[in-house]
């Protein structure tokens, strides 16, 4: 199946490579893979974000590896070019204790599975998926191309947005059928969190054989769940403390002098909260065109950057950097604004009005923060 790739803030974490043997490790894996040169970079999860890296010679395509896993693990093997972003090409997979596997096929399309029972079954299930997603993937390559051919962004995301859920509805639900149609295959539990809908993920696991679902595959799926149930009860309490008309929480932080500012000494006027850290890469993105608004509608609204997981000198340093005219303070390792606001990423902007109450969030560089300031503003 052809998979996407570059999961690269796993990579970042990866420790120095060495060199896979085959006869080592309870999972083996081995195959021929047109698209495949000399070296495959095998990266295995072991705990937290931490990675080890198998370099494996690969000949004609034809590479031959093992790794060792305790439990059920996703793995993935590149290029090294692809590491290095300058290509695309390698597979994910799953390593499952005493199992093998063995690939055939073309990177750049299909490739398939066989070898014990659970990989005969997790091809199954792949190409399933992978027929079910022909008419996205195909919908979104001729996007693409008519993106490069100058038609207009607006009008294509606008088509996007009313195409692509029902695409990906048909995914859902060819991938939902295939688990209740093998309730007794391991990889109907691999394939839960293909779903990507937790309500959805809940009723499947409900379809699963009894041996299936309490089997070995059971911390593979339910880790995804926890996750998601984590984030969906996140989002709903910072939807309650960010919801519009809600009283802003008063905080003193210091600013770039060390002076204590109170966001209470602000009221009176619109001020926009910006959750930023130098360490974001959308946040400094953002700034030319905060800077341009700051200008625009000066003396109507006042920015107080909130610089997060920072050192104050690379806070500092950022500020001066790029050149950021508005008010600052530092968030200390030890302050509770961030869960006070329920910030769940970065940039975060929460827009005040003059009784600091709240009148707008916006999460991410989006442009509605500046239709928002220009609806505020511009009349």
């Amino acid at each position: 199946m052809k998979q996407i790739l570059f999961g690269l803030a796993l990579m970042a974490c990866a420790v120095a490579p060495r060199t896979a043997n085959a006869a080592d490790g309870n999972v083996h894996f081995k195959g021929e893979l047109k698209g495949l040169t000399d070296t495959l970079i095998v990266m295995i999860p072991t705990h937290g974000n931490d990675m080890t890296r198998d370099t494996v010679l690969v000949k004609d395509g034809k590479f031959d590896f093992s790794v060792t896993v305790a439990n059920p693990t996703s793995i993935y093997a590149y290029t090294p070019a692809t590491l290095r972003r300058q290509e695309n090409i390698g597979f994910q997979t799953i390593a499952v204790p005493g199992e093998s596997a063995e690939l055939s096929g073309d990177l750049a399309s299909t490739y398939s599975f066989s070898g014990t029972k659970f990989y005969r079954e997790y091809n199954e299930a792949n190409r399933t998926i992978e027929t079910a997603a022909h008419a996205l993937n195909t919908y979104m390559d001729k996007l693409n191309a008519r993106m490069k051919a100058g038609e207009s962004q607006d009008s294509l995301m606008k088509e996007y947005r009313a195409k692509v859920p029902m695409l990906r509805q048909q995914i859902t639900e060819s991938i939902f059928n295939f688990i209740k149609e093998h309730p007794s295959y391991e990889a109907s539990a691999v394939i839960i969190p293909e779903l990507g809908n937790l309500a959805k993920m809940n009723e499947a696991v409900k379809l699963l054989s009894p041996e299936v679902r309490d089997g070995r595959m059971k911390n593979f799926y339910q880790s995804v769940i926890d996750q998601m149930t984590a984030q969906e009860q996140a989002e709903a309490e910072a939807a309650k403390k960010q919801a519009v008309g809600v009283q802003a929480p008063d905080f003193t932080l210091n600013d770039i002098n060390g002076k204590p500012l109170t966001l209470s000494s602000l009221r009176g006027q619109y001020v926009v909260l910006d959750f930023w850290g130098s360490w974001c890469g959308w946040c400094i993105k953002g700034f030319p065109e905060m800077k341009k608004y700051y200008e625009k509608y000066k003396g109507k609204f006042e920015i107080l950057g909130i610089d997060c997981n920072d050192t104050e000198d690379k806070w500092k340093a950022a500020v001066e950097k790029h050149n950021l005219p508005w008010l600052h303070v530092y968030y200390p390792r030890n302050s509770k604004v961030l869960a006070d606001y329920a910030v769940q990423g970065f940039p975060t902007k929460i827009i005040l009005d003059p009784d600091g109450k709240i009148a707008k969030t916006v999460v991410g560089e989006d442009p509605a923060f500046y239709t928002f300031l220009d609806e505020l503003f511009g009349k």
